[in-house]
This record gives structure tokens, C-alpha cells and sequence, in this order.
């Protein structure tokens, strides 16, 4: 495969603003800034609006820590279009290539649907990222947040390095989302032992989040979407879910 073909949106982005990344400092900073988002994002059409799910092709949408990319195509081809979409990944575009066997030509159709994809994102520091700093979103989804098999699922250090990223999303998440008390951050995740011993909902409201509510997760209502590994020699294979639970946070008024 010619890599050429697959250079990411960061490069050009950085090759456009001279390697330089956008700052600022202020609440009126921050109004102007996301006045200059909603002109990225929507443009100056108008657009009918599309729904799955909690989700609306209004929604300006950050997807984290996104695998295959196959949960943002869910909700692209459902809004037939990603132009109000964001779609990260800690894998570099090569990873993506070694790793899934559909991961690369789901990243290429959300790019022909508009989106941003952007590879080499750490969610615990997504806030200081060069494109991600100029941005606010309306909703921030990260669907099954974990570190890897690093040791055994229910040890107290494994169970310590996930509760460790979950805070480092969610502290970044709260950057990144618009301050009108309207943006959503969602957390998914397995219910019961260990996956309740990540303290989620504590780690938010320690964080100036409050829980909006929590719903049952069913990966049917996203046609498309497979569950991957992500990690180890089984990368592409899916895990079983069994009950899963959205949170949805807040910003506390």
C-alpha cells in the first residue's frame, strides 16, 4: 500500500499554520473562538437534521480512543455526513493498517463524509493538542476507555492505570467542551466488578462534572459498529460486552 496516500489532516494543519499552534486566554477568547467553530463545522447552509441514538448531526462530536473508527462511520453514515465530526485515535495510521482489517478504509470513507481524523491522540492530553486546543464541542464520546492488558483485569494495578486515564479523559474532556451548560462528555463502559471499581462518577464530580444520567448501552443501535480488542495479538477481534452503561456528564452550573 503507498503510505503516501495516507499522510493525516495534522500535517497539512500544521503545514497551514507554519508549525505553530493557537492559544488563548480569556472568556472572550473562548466566545470568539467557538463563533469561528461553528463557521468550521456547520458553514453557512442550512442542514436537516439527523439523528441515532443521543446523538444529532448538529452535535459538533469528538470521538476518543476510536479503534477501527467504526463508531464514528456508525453515526456518519446515519447523519450522511461527518463535516460536524472529530475522530482521534492513540494509533498512528500505520497502526491502524497492522491492527484492523477495516480500520483504514473506515478512516478513508469518514474522510470522504468530511471528517477530521486524527491519529496519535492521547486522551489524557487531547486538550494541549495543536487542532484540538482551538476547538469546543457539543459532544465528547469515548466508548470503552482502557489502557490495555498490562496485568490481570481485576488487580489493583490494573484497575489503578484505568481509573488513571478515565480522570485524564475527563479533565481533558471539560477543556474541550462548550461552556454553555448544554455539551455532554459520554463515558461507556462495562457494568460490574472491576469496571465499577474505576470510580467513574466520583473522578467526574471531583472534576466539576455532574451526572446527567445513565443509560443502558446496545451496540445494535449503531449498525456497523464493531467492538474491538485494540490491544495484543487479537487487536481485530471483537470482546464481549454483556451490560454496558453510557454516563453522561455535565459542566456543574
Amino acid at each position: 500500500m503507498d503510505t503516501a496516500t495516507l499522510t493525516g489532516y495534522e500535517k497539512e494543519r500544521e503545514k497551514e499554520n507554519g508549525g505553530e499552534s493557537r492559544s488563548f486566554s480569556s472568556e472572550q477568547d473562548d466566545e470568539s473562538e467557538e463563533a469561528e467553530d461553528d463557521e468550521f463545522m456547520y458553514g453557512a447552509g442550512t442542514f436537516t437534521e439527523r439523528k441515532i441514538e443521543h446523538y444529532s448531526s448538529l452535535h459538533r462530536m469528538l470521538l476518543v480512543g476510536e479503534g477501527d473508527f467504526s463508531f464514528s462511520l456508525s453515526l456518519a453514515r446515519a447523519f450522511t455526513s461527518a463535516r460536524n465530526m472529530v475522530a482521534t485515535s492513540l494509533d498512528t495510521r500505520q497502526d491502524i493498517i497492522n491492527k484492523y482489517s477495516n480500520g483504514i478504509w473506515n478512516v478513508r470513507e469518514l474522510e470522504e463524509l468530511g471528517c477530521v481524523v486524527l491519529c496519535g491522540v492521547d486522551a489524557t492530553k487531547m486538550s494541549e493538542h495543536f487542532f484540538l486546543r482551538t476547538q469546543r464541542f457539543d459532544r465528547i464520546v469515548y466508548n470503552f476507555p482502557h489502557v490495555g492488558f498490562i496485568f490481570p483485569e481485576a488487580t489493583a494495578c490494573q484497575i489503578k492505570l484505568n481509573k488513571g486515564l478515565v480522570k485524564g479523559f475527563l479533565k481533558n474532556a471539560k477543556v474541550l467542551l462548550r461552556k454553555d451548560h448544554k455539551g455532554e462528555i459520554h463515558v461507556t463502559h462495562k457494568d460490574g466488578y472491576p469496571y465499577e471499581k474505576w470510580d467513574l462518577v466520583k473522578k467526574a464530580e471531583k472534576l466539576g462534572l455532574a451526572l446527567l444520567e445513565s443509560v443502558p448501552f446496545c451496540k445494535d443501535k449503531y449498525p456497523g459498529y464493531d467492538n474491538k480488542r485494540a490491544h495484543g495479538s487479537l487487536s481485530d477481534a471483537p470482546f464481549r460486552l454483556g451490560d454496558c452503561t453510557t454516563f453522561k456528564f455535565r459542566l456543574v452550573s
